[in-house]
């Protein structure tokens, strides 16, 4: 089966089901696992050279909205009449179906019920750790700096907070994503901030530049706010990936209560049945 991925969350989503080898192109954001980076470029996410997807023939074009502005690739899919499959996730529980829908397109149905067990349980394990956690600190995530994007209520981070012992400051939003303003953050208080900007590698993020900002010095004076800067790919990307951040997290936010993290590790690949 020729299948291509316009989108770094449903590249990695291949990976799971043992799929990476029925890939014949990707986008140019897709880079893990890291046998995909040798596969034909087929331009960013939002800007998908649809000649070149034509051409590769493929049996699935699996597809995405979960970046305002890719529904002109679906339409475009739609136009040429090629076969596609379109995920827009927002939810543990909903990228857990995107596991066993693609499972079912491409056989793999054995292998996604496998997997989704896996990454049931370890939801599972950190609920219940986080459980018995009373001090629950809240944690301002940044998508992007200017304008402030962070994530709302109805975000898989909320989830992932919950589950590391934490809180999402934004969590009384109802939207997936928010655009607020740095000052209506620091009138929240945060007890930590992540930053994970979209598309941005992790080692181009500079806390210095949230220091430099109007305010920053009464949060950090009441609150000693710490900054993380975490990997996009980890916390940004609706795939089972986002587990593995969860592991790392917990780690930093709870040291005492959950795991320790190793980074050479993916939470689910190497988990035990």
């Amino acid at each position: 089966m020729r299948i291509v991925s316009i989108c770094p969350s449903n590249t990695e989503l291949c990976a799971y089901l043992g799929l990476t080898e029925n890939l014949v192109g990707v986008d140019d954001y897709s880079d893990w696992p890291e046998a995909v980076l040798s596969l034909p470029k087929l331009g960013p996410d939002l800007s998908i050279d649809m000649d070149k997807v034509e051409a590769l023939k493929p049996d699935l074009v699996l597809a995405s909205l979960s970046v305002p502005g890719m529904e002109k690739n679906v339409d475009a899919l739609k136009d040429r009449s090629i076969p596609h499959v379109v995920f827009n996730p927002n939810s543990l529980e909903e990228i857990a179906e995107d596991l066993m829908t693609l499972g079912r397109l491409t056989g793999k149905v054995a292998e996604a019920t496998s997997i989704v067990q896996k990454y049931n349980k370890l939801i599972d394990g950190y609920k219940e750790i986080s459980k018995n956690i009373t001090k629950k600190p809240s944690l301002y995530w940044e998508w992007w700096p200017k304008p402030v994007f962070t994530p709302g209520k109805i975000n898989w981070l909320t989830k992932i907070s919950e589950l590391a012992g934490a809180t999402n400051l934004y969590d009384d939003v109802e939207l997936a994503s928010v655009q607020t303003d740095w000052q209506d953050v620091v009138n929240r208080k945060p007890d930590h901030i992540c930053l994970a900007w979209v598309g941005v590698k992790q080692d181009k993020v500079k806390p210095a530049l949230v220091k430099k900002r109007e305010g920053w010095d009464t949060l950090y004076e009441e609150k000693k706010c710490p900054i993380h800067v975490l990997e996009e790919p980890l916390y940004c990307r609706p795939s089972p990936r986002l587990l593995t951040g969860l592991q790392k997290l917990a780690a930093i936010i709870h040291p005492q209560h959950y795991p320790a993290y190793s980074q050479d590790q993916d939470a689910l690949l190497t988990a035990r049945d």
